[in-house]
This record gives structure tokens, sequence and C-alpha cells, in this order.
């Protein structure tokens, strides 16, 4: 049941019609959304103090039922769409950005009360798994026994990659392009010996080959990471407790969630949203939300994972501030990081504007304390996209960074500064940067996701 209701229940959701096209997962999606902004099509709008819904009308016989839950928003919807947040969806909440007359106060139908419910006790059950103290483990010696099948399932996965790549030097960099498979054949062989993160890395490097006149250069420094991750795995025992933390990450071994919550570095902070990435890989989507810290400076990485399709929970939105509590991953230069304490929507005043000079000094500096992190952020506020015969870069006095970009995106970025300097926010990933957002001081661009 939910909690009864007094007084006239507030309409707002703080969301422009901008900032709902944010949600959207691609730009199909945020055009067929637009041609349903029409009152005529939805017989039904309302609105309680936890959620708005309506009924739209298809091409069917029965309206599909739409609704929002205000706290993420979150979205629910009876059409077919494999999309997540729908074109019903996103056009409920364009609607109410643009045409709040229309929706009217109500008490919500059975439908949005029992969507709702559910919501509120898979919220009550996570919050419970977080506060409980983890279980010990029933059988020590079972629980050792496993340990050690897994250490010798890594140590000879080691060995394995140390000789494999031994083996690719010793042939020459030149035979690579002659056989792309051998890097998801070895790939493979990791996610056997429990490394996915090695996994990974192997498969990032194998992409690279061939690709232009310089991939030797970056396959080879590659190499040389996985090298170095190799000899650190070996001397784990022997080094500082945050670089064990920062080779195990780089393993693909995760610290326990209840572990960061309980005992990591807690930072509480007015957090603004500079960028959100969604990639997917053989239908494993991951959500990378970057958040800086308006009174400390501080960068923070929350990732996500989901399965299928993009449905992540809470939607972060680019240029948004939510104070609350992070924690952070263990490590020399620490960046993931967890919610841990209510989000708060607010206000806030940015840091001092950072030139590339800075940015780039800070990069060398997290690089230097973690040398396996990537992506990483780069904010800079100084920096005037341009056009050369090598490709899309950003100037910044005599200084040029490489810019990773769609050709119809550096032309907005070009036309949005008209050649003055901006604040361009971006994934540094060792050669290039990616730009996801401009700011002009305010948020003026954000990298358009690929269609799904």
């Amino acid at each position: 049941m939910r909690p009864p209701q007094t007084g006239t229940p507030a309409l707002t959701l703080s969301l422009d019609a901008a900032a709902v096209l944010q949600l959207a997962p691609d730009e199909p999606s945020a055009k067929a959304a637009k041609g349903l902004v029409i009152p005529a099509k939805w017989p039904r709008l309302e609105f309680d103090d936890e959620a708005i819904w309506g009924e739209c009308q298809g091409s069917g016989g029965k309206p599909y039922q739409v609704q929002v839950d205000k706290s993420g928003p979150a979205f629910r919807c009876t059409c077919p769409s494999r999309k997540f947040p729908c074109k019903h969806g996103l056009a409920l909440l364009l609607l109410l950005a643009q045409q709040p007359a229309h929706f009217k106060p109500a008490t919500a139908p059975a439908w949005v009360g029992e969507w709702l419910a559910t919501r509120r006790q898979r919220a009550e059950k996570q919050e419970q798994k977080q506060t409980e103290a983890p279980r010990s483990e029933a059988d020590p010696q079972a629980a050792a026994k496993r340990a050690a099948t897994r250490a010798a399932r890594m140590n000879g996965g080691m060995d394995e990659l140390s000789r494999w790549l031994s083996d690719r030097l010793r042939q020459g960099l030149a035979q690579l392009p002659a056989a792309p498979s051998q890097w998801d054949e070895i790939a493979t062989r990791m996610v056997d010996a429990q490394l996915p993160g090695l996994a990974y890395r192997l498969r990032s490097i194998g992409a690279d080959v061939g690709q232009n006149e310089h991939w030797p250069a970056r396959v080879l420094g590659g190499m040389g990471s996985l090298f170095l991750l190799i000899d650190a795995y070996r001397r784990l025992e022997t080094l500082p407790p945050a670089t064990q933390a920062d080779v195990q990450a780089a393993l693909g071994q995760v610290v326990d969630r209840d572990t960061v919550l309980g005992h990591g570095e807690q930072i509480s902070d007015d957090w603004q949203v500079q960028g959100v990435v969604c990639d997917e890989e053989e239908r494993l989507w991951v959500r990378r939300v970057w958040l800086r810290g308006l009174r400390t400076g501080r960068w923070a990485l929350l990732l996500d994972h989901a399965h299928g399709s993009p449905r992540f929970e809470p939607s972060w939105l680019v240029g948004s501030v939510a104070g609350t509590t992070l924690a952070f991953f263990p490590g020399n230069a620490p960046l993931r990081a967890l919610v841990a304490g209510e989000i708060q929507p607010c206000q806030g005043t940015p840091p001092p504007a950072q030139g590339m000079e800075d940015a780039l000094n800070a990069l060398a500096d997290a690089v230097a304390g973690n040398p396996w992190l990537s992506p990483l952020p780069m904010r800079i506020d100084d920096g005037v996209p341009w056009h050369d015969e090598q490709g899309w870069c950003l100037r910044a006095g005599a200084r040029r960074l490489p810019l990773a970009v769609r050709e119809r995106d550096g032309w907005q970025l070009v036309a949005t500064t008209g050649g003055a300097p901006l604040g361009i926010f971006g994934e540094w990933n060792g050669l290039s940067l990616r730009p996801l957002s401009a700011w002009q001081p305010a948020l003026t661009w954000i990298e358009e996701r690929e269609t799904a």
C-alpha cells in the first residue's frame, strides 16, 4: 500500500526539453518522441507526488500505459519497444516540460502504484544488503581451496601471456597484421585463467594493429604495459597496498561493493556531471558517468553495467549538479567511486578554469600513480577546436592535443566556438581526447550517441 497523500501534489520534475532529450538512447528515439508531443494523442495525463503517468494512443485499440518515477527519473511503458527509455516515456516528459497545463493531479491507478511499490521493495532490499555485515565463510577450508585454485590459474595465465608476448616480439611487429585472430585467442585464454582485465587489454591492443602509420608504436606501448603488469603481479606482496589495489583492478579483480562503502575514502561535495558515455560490446552495456566536485575539484567515475539494453538508474544528466557522498575504490589515483549517500539536486559554483598545461600536468600525475588507468577524465578551458592536415585537434597557444571526434561533431564544435576558446571535457585514452561535452561557460554541446 502507498502512504496516503495530503495537500496538492507537486508536478515539477526540474527537466527542460533539452535535458529530457539527453535521456534518449539514440537520435531516432528522440525524433520519434518529438512527434508524440501532441496532447490529442494522450487521453490521460496525470501526476502525484511520486510519479507522472499517461496513456498514449498507438496503432492498436488499447493505448500504451506510460509512467515515470520522479525520483529517477525511471521509466516503464507497455509498448513492445526494446529501447530504454522508449519514445513514449520521452514524449511524456517532453509534454511535461513544454505543456504542463495538460497534466492533472490524481490518485495513481493500480498499474502505477504496483510498479512504484515494486521499485520501493527492490530499493529496500538493496539498502538492507548494503547495511548487513558480510556473512562469514561457512567452510574456511573450502574457501582456501578455491583461492588456491584461482591463484594457480592466474599464475599459469601470467606465464602463458609472458611467453606469448615474447614470441610476438621475437617474430617482429610486421607479422602481426597477418594474424588478427591471435589476439582474440589469447584473450579468451586469459578469461579462462580468471584474468578478464588482461583479456580486455589484449583485445584493445589487437584492435590497433594496422589501423594507421603510427600503430606499431601504440601496440608496442600496450605490450610494454602488459609486461609491467605481469611483473607487478609477480611481486604483488612486496608492493604498497594502494599499488596492490591498482594491479588487482587492472587484472579485473573488483573490490567488493560492501568493502568500498564501508572502508573506502568518502568525499561529500556538490558533484557536477561532466560527461556520460554508454558503450556496448556483445550485448553488455557499460555506462561511465564522469563527475567533478565543485568544491574539491575532485574527479569521480561511476561505472555501471547492464545486459541486453542500456537500462541504467539513476539518470545522470550532463550539466546537472547533485549533492551527495561518494566512496572511492582504493588506489594511488582513486577515480572509480560508488554513491554512498542520498542524492540531492542542487546548484553550485564551478571550480577555477583549468588550462591545457595544468590539465596535462594533472594527467601526468595520475598516470605516474597508476600506469594502467584508462580512460582518464580531462577538462580543458582554454582550447580551440581546430582541423589541420593531421586531423582534428584542440589548440591552446603552441600546444596541440589530438581529438578523437566524428567529422560532424568536430564542425559543430567549431561552429559553437566561432574560433574562441571554450571548455571541453572528454576521455583521454593515452593517444587522443574524445570530447563528451563543451562549455562556454554554460553547457553548449554534448556528444550524440550512435544509433542503436
